[in-house]
């Protein structure tokens, strides 16, 4: 697989302090890849600088083989890379159909005069966003909410909701702010076996979480931040044996992590 991400050099600094300092990493197209570190490590900020919520100090981002180093959100967004946040943007007052509808129509390229004409156009865009936002609600398991008000939903379901919004104009890659946070367990694993489906159907995320358990089962490769750096890179099992995250992640030298592993046996 190629980078369909390449961040390179990322830096970026508050009053003297290095939130990033020389962040580099690649995403592969068709991967789930995670990114993980403890609190103040840079992750937030990291994916706020790529997706165009924050302006970067240095360094560089390439999506596609197209530089959007320093462009605002929604050029970002249009040129392919979609984003959910840590708190839930949904319209509750909407049905999940209308939320879908709604997603799609800030990237569809029906203008309003097409809207008003009913040209072939328009009517194309609704067929498509039609045909998406149907195969979308079955992947995330939320078929039979479809015509449903989201204010109803769980908290867990209002992030597949969400995540099914940044999916509907098609991006190259969708960034997960928090996935899982505050999601009670029995949603979580929904949560991961939506990802796990869409990964399937072609879907490539970056996903920035706390729950190192879910990160790990799910992701192809995990990046690990420490203090603005790059403290570590690999496969699950690789970042599991890794005696600088033990340490600096888990607080855990891996003596103690074997100890555990052979208790909870």
């Amino acid at each position: 697989m190629s980078a369909i991400l390449s961040v390179a050099d990322l830096r970026k600094a508050y009053s003297g302090v290095h939130a990033l300092d020389g962040v580099s990493f690649e995403v592969e197209a068709g991967s789930i890849t995670g990114l993980i570190g403890p609190n103040g490590s840079g992750k937030s900020t990291a994916i706020d600088c790529i997706s165009g919520f924050q302006k970067l100090d240095g360094g560089k981002v390439v999506l596609a083989g197209n530089d959007i180093t320093g462009k605002v959100a929604h050029h970002i967004a249009r040129a392919g890379l979609m984003r959910t946040f840590q708190t839930v943007r949904i319209y509750e007052r909407l049905s999940l159909r209308d939320n879908l509808a709604i997603a799609a129509q800030q990237f569809d390229p029906a203008t309003w005069v097409d809207e008003f004409f009913r040209t072939r156009r328009y009517r194309d865009a609704v067929e498509a966003s039609e045909k998406r936002a149907n195969a979308l609600v079955d992947l995330i398991g939320l078929r039979k909410y479809y015509e449903i008000e989201t204010g109803i939903l769980s908290y867990g379901q209002k992030k597949l909701v969400a995540l099914a919004a940044a999916l509907m104009p098609h991006p190259k890659i969708v960034v997960l702010d928090e996935p899982v946070a505050g999601v009670n367990p029995s949603r979580i694993r929904e949560i991961e076996v939506a990802l796990q489906q869409l990964n399937r159907a072609g879907e490539t995320f970056l996903i920035v979480e706390h729950n190192v358990e879910f990160i790990t089962t799910l992701c192809h490769r995990v990046i690990v931040l420490e203090q603005g750096r790059k403290l570590a890179e690999g496969t699950a099992a690789e970042i599991h044996k890794d005696s600088r995250v033990l340490e600096a992640y888990l607080g855990m030298t891996p003596e103690m992590a074997e100890a555990e592993m052979r208790g909870a046996a």
